[in-house]
């Protein structure tokens, strides 16, 4: 998946169909793919190069989705009541409370009064606005109906996020108990432990076996400590650089999650629910169902489904129905499938994919809710493990100490 692998930015001059002179900024695995797609767009380039890096600048994470989400929305907003579309930029960017955004907001305003269309400025900005965003607001633009289709976007940009942000809800509680539970059990070992063990070496008696194992880890920890620390660090940036640029490696990660008892079920739905809230978006639009499927494969969120996704599309290119398309990759339910057979036989397949988004969504917020619950016995466990089993370790000679004393 694209934002799997790691994106250069390139800035770039051309021009239009029209012959005008046109510049902006694309992000691309490398420079030939950069070119490829803006050659897609109908841009002939002038000249191409690779973004300068400034040492002071903001981070691209200063505009979050959220961000982006809550613009969509005030601009709906705007030109549903009838603003001019330079004038709700104008607004919209002086009340932003977030200066990257609102001097993102400046830059499109600026485009626009120039001649761009709002599509053509969003495109200029690959890192914020996605192919699936920008191809809604040019469907928009052609029909006319820009408020509503932004609208749209804004409700589906919210439902995503929200989406989002329950799943990294569910799964930060667990995970950041545990990593607290290694770094407490970690400092115990060299620091508490050989407390310890010097006042047992003072009274010269047999330890027990499972003091004397656990004494030997921490003899271990303090000698070795850096070599513990230096695995963990290079685990961590080989996990990230794969991540960032292995597709097959990502392919193994997300198929292996897909697969776990609580998660896997919650990334299954979160998936389904995805797709169907991105196919009914983009089919309402009027997106052609080929185009479509190009933008929802990006959107699932998961490598395993963008392959069946782009599995489907490439069924329905050579004249094949969405359902059988889907029916072939054996990951969507068949509730899903009849569904979206019922929307294609009814000319409703927008309808029936957000009767389906809701479904799972309201899936997902009860999987959620539960999760916390579910994960307890087993964060209690852990921590039994490693705090316990010290805290035991520690006492066992001071109990037979004092029943021999006794």
């Amino acid at each position: 998946m694209a934002e799997n692998i790691d994106q250069i930015d390139f800035t770039w001059k051309g021009k239009d169909k029209s012959g005008k002179v046109i510049k902006g900024e694309i992000q691309a695995i490398n420079e030939t793919i950069a070119r490829a797609e803006l050659r897609r767009q109908g841009t002939r380039i002038i000249g191409i190069k690779k973004k300068p890096k400034p040492l002071f600048s903001k981070a691209k994470s200063s505009i979050s989705a959220k961000d982006i989400a809550v613009f969509s929305r005030q601009l709906a907003t705007m030109l549903e009541s009838g603003i001019p579309l330079v004038q709700s930029f104008d607004i919209i960017g002086k009340g932003n409370e977030n200066p990257a955004m609102a001097e993102l907001l400046f830059g499109i305003k600026t485009d626009i009064e120039e001649g761009d269309t709002l599509a053509q400025a969003l495109r200029k900005r690959p890192i914020y606005f996605d192919e699936l965003y920008c191809n809604l607001v040019e469907a928009g633009e052609h029909a006319g109906i820009l408020e509503s289709l932004l609208d749209k976007i804004a409700t589906y940009k919210e439902k995503v996020e929200t989406i989002k942000s329950k799943i990294k809800k569910a799964l930060t509680y667990p995970i950041a108990v545990i990593v607290v539970a290694f770094i407490v059990t970690a400092i115990m070992l060299i620091f508490v432990v050989p407390v310890f063990k010097d006042l047992f070496d003072s009274f010269g008696a047999d330890l027990p076996s499972f003091t004397l194992w656990v004494m030997g880890i921490s003899d271990w920890m303090v000698a070795y400590w850096y070599y513990l620390v230096g695995f963990v660090v290079a685990l961590v940036y080989t996990f990230m650089y794969f991540k960032k640029r292995s597709h097959a490696f990502n392919y193994f990660l997300d198929r292996t999650l897909l697969k776990l008892p609580i998660i896997g079920m919650l990334l299954h739905k979160s998936a389904i629910a995805r797709f169907a809230r991105t196919l009914a978006t983009m089919s309402a639009a009027g997106v052609p169902l080929v185009d479509a499927l190009e933008s929802v494969a990006g959107a699932t969120g998961n490598i395993v489904y963008y392959n069946a996704v782009m599995q489907m599309r490439e069924s329905v290119t050579t004249g094949e129905s969405l359902q059988n398309a889907m029916t072939q990759t054996h990951l969507f339910p068949h509730m899903v499938i009849q569904m979206l057979a019922i929307g294609e036989e009814s000319g409703s397949i927008d309808k029936m994919l957000n009767k389906v988004a809701d479904f799972y969504e309201e899936e997902v917020d009860n999987l959620v809710d539960n999760l916390s619950s579910l994960m307890e016995p087993f964060i209690m466990v852990i921590l039994g493990i490693l705090v316990g089993g010290l805290i035991v370790a520690m006492y066992l000679p001071i109990f037979k100490l004092g029943a021999a004393i006794g």
